[in-house]
């Protein structure tokens, strides 16, 4: 059976009437087209690579690797066909993977990065395994970018103030958005673990199972466009910034990561069950390249204002058992389970990116034999800073990498400080309120 049976069966069985066909841009928006479903399987579709030079707002860089402003050509992945459960009409979703004229994949498309980043550890029978956990907030709708973001109204019109981590009556109060989206999360099949009340007022985490990493940024992609839905769904507004509101905690996308060999033993235990020097390596590859990757996991301005308290965010690169003071932690685990957990990204990141930035400085201390420090014992938000503190460091730091670029790839490494930059100009120029409040007449 071809794909394109593979497609008409399955559009057929379900009475689909449109499919949307999209690609993972930079920022982690869906950029695509809308294609009847009777079309689909003899669709030949194509869509400029500039989709990929796009900031966050929608303007453009130059693209010296391609300066023709060529076409892509799409072809869907018929492995990612999914139903979408909140569309009026019965519809369909697709990832598209993007090839150039001559048959060679885009190398500078997120997912293609991503899977760059796993063909290194394939080479040595290597097999990475992941499993995030993404935080976001619910918030009051509202149209005024001047105003302040708010926490909605639960079930019985009553605004959550405080901060009420891992409440149950306080989940149960969004009782109805919560159902919701675990309907939508098993339509898609998107594997949820389990939910919780995070630090702030109405912030939550969802943990995913593990599983492949392309498989899990899919399941993060479609993840947030599914808890837009489910929240406007409720007359709500869910959102990924890192920061989005002064004096509550930041939210955070945790990436759990272990090595298995083609056998699937994990090659982070040997057979007595003790750490091995590959285990070392790769907490060592984190330490040693993180700072040189920042940017992938802190892409905004505003990224940086989830590390401003010290004592709420980890904001150093010490690593312990069992321990979130810090920002790589090892759970408590059997050795079949041993992994490590990066806790220094925030949830605003492209989920293909931050899993191959994180992987890519793992394989490189995995290869190198870098030792990590010793672990800590106790709080380690008292140790001093250990990251770049403002996006303008962490742009020239990833431009100026040749570990990353050797692993994520010259054309990315290249686009992407371009992008950041142009985003970076565009803050630049915007007079924020303190400003006008505080500087205005006193300076």
């Amino acid at each position: 059976m071809t794909d394109n049976d593979v497609f008409d069966s399955w559009l057929s069985e379900r009475n689909i009437e449109d499919v949307e066909a999209f690609v993972p841009d930079m920022a982690g928006s869906a950029r695509g087209k809308v294609v009847p479903a009777a079309k689909f399987g003899n669709a030949r579709m194509k869509m400029p690579e500039s989709v990929f030079a796009q900031t966050v707002s929608g303007d453009y860089v130059k693209d010296p690797d391609n300066v023709e402003d060529r076409d892509m050509l799409l072809v869907p992945d018929p492995h990612t066909l999914r139903p979408v459960p909140w569309a009026a009409d019965p519809a369909a979703s697709v990832f598209l993977d993007c090839y150039h004229r001559d048959g060679t994949a885009v190398a500078k498309s997120p997912r293609g990065v991503l899977r760059n980043v796993l063909a290194k550890y394939e080479a040595r029978g290597w097999v990475p395994v992941v499993a995030p956990e993404v935080e976001f907030y619910l918030l009051s709708p509202h149209s005024d970018p001047n105003e302040e973001a708010e926490p909605p109204e639960g079930r019985l019109g009553w605004t959550e103030g405080a901060n009420q981590p891992y409440s149950i009556d306080t989940m149960n109060d969004f009782d109805p958005f919560v159902n919701d989206v675990y309907e939508f999360c098993e339509a898609q099949r998107i594997e949820i673990d389990t939910i919780s009340q995070e630090m702030g007022p109405a912030q939550f985490e969802l943990n995913f199972l593990h599983g492949h990493p392309v498989d899990l940024a899919d399941q993060v992609f479609l993840f947030k466009r599914t808890i837009r839905e489910a929240a406007i769904k409720h007359n709500m507004h869910a959102t990924f910034l890192a920061k989005p509101m002064a004096g509550d905690a930041g939210s955070a996308l945790h990436i759990h990561q272990s090595v298995v060999d083609r056998n699937g033993n994990n090659v982070f235990s040997d057979a007595d069950g003790n750490p091995t020097d590959l285990f070392r390596g790769f907490l060592g590859g984190l330490q040693h390249y993180m700072n040189e990757a920042l940017l992938v996991f802190a892409p905004y301005v505003n990224s940086y204002r989830r590390f401003i308290n010290p004592d709420s965010s980890p904001v150093n690169l010490a690593w312990a058992i069992d321990n979130r003071t810090v920002g790589l932690r090892v759970p408590d685990s059997s050795p079949e389970a041993r992994r490590v957990e990066n806790r220094l990204a925030g949830a605003d990141v492209n989920p293909y990116l931050v899993l191959a930035a994180s992987l890519a400085c793992g394989y490189l201390g995995m290869v190198e034999g870098i030792e990590p420090s010793a672990p800590i014992e106790g709080s380690a938000y008292g140790q001093e800073f250990g990251l770049h503190k403002h996006l303008y460091s962490a742009v020239d730091a990833l431009r100026e990498s040749e570990a990353m670029r050797s692993m994520l790839g010259e054309s990315f490494v290249d686009l992407y400080t371009a992008l950041k930059d142009a985003e970076y100009a565009e803050f630049q120029e915007i007079i924020t309120p303190w400003e006008r409040e505080i500087l205005m007449f006193n300076v």
